[in-house]
């Protein structure tokens, strides 16, 4: 299994509902797993990104939303061990109690910094004493755990768990929450393809961040940006049919997802989506299936139903958004599933290329742009395209929706996706045709690479003052 591989599959997570409530949940539940009795009062201190996108976020399982619930739920009933699942076993008598608690503004939330990198600190006092937790970088990445005043992990001070990233996801280390079932497989290095690193001169031409200015490139490389899109779509070639079969489970665990939005009585747009085609989830019309599938997947998350998502970069709308327009294209022209296998892992390279730049949460909409343009190269790749198609393919979504702007996770993610579907249907349909923006145009670069390097610099540090514009309109809410 080649190391690209490895890092896609250790990265895929199931998540219930929006993944910033439920990383604020886990560490509110590790908090409290670590100082035990009654609760007395919780504090949560977030970046803008995990403020932003948890705001107006469904809590799966209930009726309510919002940051200071799920900081409550997680204490009160969460299961850290079960990472972004940690909100499987809400209770009704648990959902009052929050409820109860917030009331009486016992759970506070506070921004610390306006910045693309995660940050939850988790403050968790009891009748026995008071306990803390801090997560960086991922969203169960656990880098510091203090109980009464002593600091029993540190991994910040040791250098661990602070983003140094040139092997995927170095500082994610026992306290990480373990692969799920389906991904982590374990890789033997004899069955790799040959794909060699270090053949991408435009991610080591990175210009270098300034002191105090934002940028999710302010740590090591990321290991895929010494890759090429060249390196991705021989991967895609050549990697086995048995290093791929988890990428299955994404397929799987979106489409359930999307069927109990379908069903449930919660949903409107899903509703709307599947009359627009004809009163069939999957028609004749590629476009308006993929719109429809992946529109109701993400408008269950969202409102928080009890399906998980297939995440990647830690995001369930992501991994929707990556996967499920690939799946209707594949089901209605009757591709293989070998195929779409293949696209799915082109989909999640790109996708993930473009977020080790932009960081994890920003100003952006990283679901449309990232893992639409991931998305999108998935699409020209089901289509026979190559690597000119991809590259014209990426131009076009770069020069098309990169201002997309993320104003957290709610129902607008359902519009947004709508619009970015559309998008990387045009883009790629372009650039089959042989059209393309030039790119001495805009943001665009000389390759591919240069594009998505630039597409991430627009969010991150570009869009620093936009994410503060967009807390300040949601504190005034």
């Amino acid at each position: 299994m080649h190391e690209l591989t490895k890092i896609i599959l250790n990265d895929m997570k199931p998540a219930l509902g929006v993944t910033e409530p439920g990383a604020i949940a886990f560490a509110c539940a590790r908090a409290h797993a670590l100082i035990p009795g009654d609760i007395l009062n919780i504090t949560v201190r977030l970046n803008s990104g995990m403020y932003k996108n948890a705001f107006t976020c469904g809590i799966p399982g209930t009726g309510n939303t919002g940051i200071l619930f799920a900081a409550a739920l997680g204490a009160l009933c969460g299961d850290y061990q079960k990472g972004l699942e940690v909100l499987q076993d809400v209770t009704p008598e648990a959902e009052i109690a929050a409820g109860q608690m917030v009331a009486r503004k016992r759970v506070k939330a506070e921004m610390t910094a306006v910045t693309s990198r995660i940050f939850v600190e988790a403050e968790v006092e009891t009748d026995r004493g008071r306990a803390r937790v801090r997560i960086r970088d991922t969203h169960t990445n656990i880098t510091q755990e203090e109980v009464n005043g002593e600091m029993i992990l540190d991994l910040e001070a040791s250098g661990g768990g602070t983003g140094g990233n040139a092997g995927g996801n170095a500082g994610e280390t026992a306290r990480e929450t373990p692969p799920q079932s389906g991904t982590g497989q374990k890789a033997s290095a004899d069955d790799a393809p040959e794909i060699e690193a270090g053949q991408n001169s435009s991610a080591n031409d990175a210009p270098k961040a300034e002191p105090g200015v934002d940028t999710a490139a302010d740590t090591a490389p990321h290991l895929i940006h010494q890759y090429s899109v060249q390196d991705f779509l021989k991967l895609a070639d050549q990697e086995s049919s048995e290093n791929l079969a988890p990428i299955r489970e994404a397929f799987t665990m979106n489409l359930a997802l999307f069927r109990q939005g379908l069903d449930s009585p919660r949903t409107t747009f899903s509703k709307y989506l599947l009359q627009k085609n004809g009163g069939e989830v999957i028609s004749e019309d590629p476009l308006r299936t993929a719109q429809l599938l992946s529109a109701g997947a993400i408008e269950a998350r969202v409102l928080g139903l009890s399906l998980p998502a297939m995440s990647i970069t830690g995001s369930g709308s992501h991994g929707i958004i990556a996967t499920l327009p690939l799946y209707a294209y594949a089901k209605i022209r009757k591709v293989p599933e070998d195929e779409l296998l293949r696209a799915a892992l082109l989909s999640f390279l790109i996708c993930t290329y473009i977020k080790e730049y932009s960081g994890r949460l920003s100003a952006f909409c990283g679901c449309g742009i990232a893992a639409g343009t991931g998305m999108a190269c998935g699409l020209a790749r089901l289509r026979d395209g190559s690597s000119e198609d991809m590259d014209r393919t990426i131009r076009n979504m770069a020069a098309g929706i990169t201002g997309m702007i993320c104003d957290g996770g709610n129902q607008g993610c359902v519009m947004k996706n709508i619009a970015a579907v559309d998008a990387a249907f045009r883009a790629s349909d372009l650039a089959l045709a042989g059209v393309a923006v030039d790119p001495v145009h805009g943001i665009l670069g000389n390759t591919p690479e240069e594009t998505m390097r630039n597409m991430g610099r627009i969010a991150s540090p570009g869009m620093t003052g936009t994410e503060k514009t967009i807390t300040d309109i949601m504190g005034e809410k």
